[in-house]
């Protein structure tokens, strides 16, 4: 397995080549210039004029300030469409700017900038879920998990496999991109097969795929945690739960599965021909894969067994009609305890069998060890902290002013008159997240700044959070495979280079590219269909409709 640290030293080196033109005889290096290398170069040239995105925010919690003022100054306001006497509504009916460029403003922000940060609901709910998903992952059971999927799968099930894993693997972010991507390519190449079509295809489960597994992760509270606020601008009292898009995101796992296999073999490998192996840039004899030892396969075995007791347990405290976890009140599932602790029952689920793996394997004996990967998981966690901080600010600076509430009422007005409050309008939205994801590809940061906007739209036209959330992350995930400003799409390209030395970003887009269609176009279909067709709900308690 190839180590980390020369991953590092092959992206300097791969991106340091990145902008040269590919081999003049390679056809589908040809077939990567023209309208391609146009595409690319607007791509960087709009990404590379966007800040950091935390300068990002910075700017825009500035610019609210300026603009709240100057739409006080002008009167702006909106009649606030929410019935007579529901909680939130101004008595007179009128919603107006309250300016922060005022000294009562500057009071507010003062007072209020620690709260804002340590009140911002993501920040806590990802970090408890990342404690626990760190000691899966340190203990090295997630990415034995993925190696044992993969590499134990017969010939005709690889392709469908290494897709499937990839998929799951963004559980915990890294996996995927620094185990599973290589290793794709390595196991391509042992079956004679091209490995840039394997690392292709693992690029296109753990990036295209992003939002879509069979198990909650630490990306669901984060959106939720997002989604909230933005719901709270037109109802107070909304909540969206991290498992909000549990449903649909499960069966979404075998669609980009079977998707993204059919790609592979019908589309890219065909495309990519036979490989040459004289275009590799290191010896690819050396290019052995570690298969599971027994001791791994042990520990697989028993943190299994122990998953299996934990979710016993935890069926206990939900399943009967007596359950502790459930509403005490009501008895019923919805608004339980279980539902609103979900993100504790993702730190069990993944913290218990990690340290059982760890136990049978040698790699974590003591809870010393378990302390040790926790704080590893936080210590990489600073950027993300930082970036919250002023994402925190925006949204609360955004719902003081009453911007984003004035500015959903004229939005859904226009959408309204235009005769846009059908489903159809989901198409538009998602079309628009996947524009904006070439340029600002952190899932965080991008619905940081939409979701004050769209979700409150779009409620007053009638959909619920929830159905918003789950058109949001179709658009978030399926343009990561062609865009540059992704944060690992340098390392895919290092890993590329190995076997073919002159690869370059226009021939790893082109390659990509037909993921990314059809994974837009399957995603949107089973969505309307799933949706719209069949009724059914994104998530558990998730409505379809928002109803005030």
């Amino acid at each position: 397995m190839i180590p980390y640290r020369q991953f590092l030293d092959l992206r300097t080196k791969a991106m340091s080549n990145a902008v040269k033109t590919p081999a003049q005889g390679d056809d589908s290096s040809q077939q990567s210039k023209g309208w391609f290398n146009r595409f690319l170069a607007t791509v960087e040239f709009l990404g590379n004029m966007l800040p950091h995105p935390i300068t990002l925010f910075a700017m825009f919690c500035v610019a609210i300030v300026v603009f709240s003022g100057i739409a006080d100054w002008f009167g702006l306001s909106a009649i606030d469409p929410r019935p007579v006497g529901s909680a939130g509504r101004d008595p007179d009916g009128v919603i107006e700017v309250v300016s922060l460029l005022s000294a009562e403003g500057l009071q507010k922000i003062v007072t209020g900038l620690v709260t804002n940060f340590t009140g911002f609901a993501p920040l806590g709910t990802v970090l408890v879920a990342l404690l626990g998903v760190s000691v899966a992952e340190h203990s090295g059971m997630l990415s034995a998990a993925m190696r044992g999927m993969v590499m134990g799968a017969s010939k005709r099930l690889v392709t469908f496999m290494v897709v499937f894993a990839a998929i799951l693997s963004n559980t915990a972010s890294e996996l995927g991109y620094v185990v599973l991507i290589p290793l794709a390519a390595m196991i391509f190449h042992s079956l004679g097969r091209h490995p840039l079509a394997g690392l292709a295809a693992a690029f296109a489960g753990v990036s295209g795929g992003y939002s879509a597994n069979l198990l909650l992760g630490t990306i669901d509270p984060l959106l939720a945690g997002i989604t909230t606020p933005a719901a709270q601008m037109i109802d107070p009292n909304y909540q969206v739960g991290p498992e909000a898009n549990w449903y649909f995101m499960m069966i979404s796992v075998f669609l980009i599965a079977i998707v993204g296999t059919l790609v592979t073999e019908k589309i890219v490998e065909p495309r990519l021909g036979k490989y040459n192996p004289d275009e590799a840039s290191i010896d690819l004899n050396d290019n052995n894969i570690q298969h599971l030892s027994d001791k791994e396969r042990s520990g697989l075995k028993w943190a299994g067994v122990s998953l299996l007791v934990v979710s016993a347990l935890l069926a206990l405290t939900i399943v009967p009609e007596n359950g502790i976890l459930r509403h005490p009140e009501t008895g019923a599932v919805a608004g339980s305890p279980f539902l609103k602790g979900i993100v504790v029952f993702i730190f069990v689920t993944f913290a218990i069998p990690g340290f059982v793996y760890g136990r049978v394997v040698g790699t974590m004996k003591n809870d010393r060890d378990v302390i040790d990967a926790m704080s590893k998981s936080m210590s990489s966690m600073g950027m993300y902290i930082v970036l919250v901080f002023f994402a925190a600010q925006f949204v609360a600076f955004f719902k003081w002013t009453n911007l984003g509430t004035i500015l959903a009422i004229n939005g859904a007005a226009l959408l309204q008159t235009l005769s846009l409050t059908g489903p159809e309008v989901f198409v538009l939205f998602i079309l628009m997240c996947a524009m904006v994801n070439l340029t600002l590809g952190s899932s965080s940061a991008q619905w940081a700044v939409t979701a004050p906007i769209f979700v409150p739209i779009l409620m007053l036209i009638g959909y619920a959070p929830e159905t918003i959330q789950a058109a949001y992350r179709i658009g978030d995930s399926v343009t990561n495979l062609i865009t540059p400003m992704m944060s690992y799409f340098g390392l895919i390209l290092a890993v590329a280079t190995k076997y073919k030395k002159d690869m370059g970003i226009g021939t790893l887009v082109a390659t990509m590219l037909p993921y990314s269609m059809f994974f837009l176009i399957g995603w949107v279909a089973l969505f309307y269909i799933w949706v719209f067709g069949f009724g059914f709900p994104v998530g558990p308690n998730s409505p379809i409709y928002y109803t005030p």
